[in-house]
C-alpha cells in the first residue's frame, strides 16, 4: 500500500491534474477489496501528460499492455493521440484514463469528485455515488462486489456524515 501512496504523492508533487478513481478510491471509502494499482482520470493535455512522464522518469515507466513493454517516451504527436496510458513502474502499476465509464471525461469526473487530504497534500477522489456508477458501468465481478459495499457505505455516510 505504501508504494501506491508514493505513486499518488509523485502525481501530486508533479502538479498532475488528476482524480483518484478505481480500487484505491473505493478503499478510501472503506471497501475491503484489495487493490494493487493506482487508477486515475487525468486531463490528457500534452502538458499534463508530460508531468506524468516526469513524475516517474526515475522509476522506469513502461507501457504494460504492449507486447515488449516499451518505455514511456512521449512525443507531441503521441500526446495528441493518447486516450489512456497503462504503466508499470518500479513503484507499481498506474492506469491513467482520459474518461471514466458511467461518469464521463476528466471535467465530468472532477465535478463528481471530492478533495481529500493526505499526508503529502490534497487530492481529488471520485465520490461514492460516481464510483458506484463507474463500477456498475464496467461490470466486472470484482467491480460489482465493490458496488455492493459502496452502497452500504453510502447509506452509512448519509446516516452518520461525521464518520466520513
Amino acid at each position: 500500500m505504501e508504494s501506491l501512496i508514493e505513486i499518488l504523492k509523485r502525481l501530486h508533487d508533479a502538479k498532475v491534474e488528476f482524480c483518484l478513481i478505481g480500487g484505491l478510491a473505493s478503499r478510501h471509502y472503506g471497501v475491503t477489496l484489495v487493490t494493487e494499482d493506482v487508477d486515475i482520470c487525468a486531463r490528457f493535455t500534452p502538458e499534463n501528460l508530460r508531468r506524468i512522464e516526469s513524475a516517474f522518469k526515475d522509476f522506469h515507466p513502461r507501457h504494460r499492455l504492449t507486447a515488449n513493454k516499451l518505455p514511456l517516451e512521449l512525443t507531441d504527436e503521441l500526446c495528441r493521440s493518447l486516450k489512456n496510458i497503462y504503466l508499470t513502474t518500479d513503484l507499481g502499476v498506474l492506469d491513467c484514463l482520459s474518461q471514466v465509464a458511467g461518469v464521463g471525461d476528466f471535467d465530468a469526473v472532477l465535478c463528481q469528485s471530492e478533495p481529500k487530504d493526505f499526508p503529502f497534500g490534497r487530492c481529488y477522489i471520485l465520490s461514492i455515488e460516481a464510483l458506484i456508477k463507474a463500477k456498475q458501468a464496467v461490470g466486472r465481478p470484482h467491480d460489482l462486489i465493490a458496488v455492493e459495499q459502496l452502497k452500504v457505505l453510502k447509506e452509512k455516510k448519509e446516516q452518520q456524515p461525521d464518520l466520513f
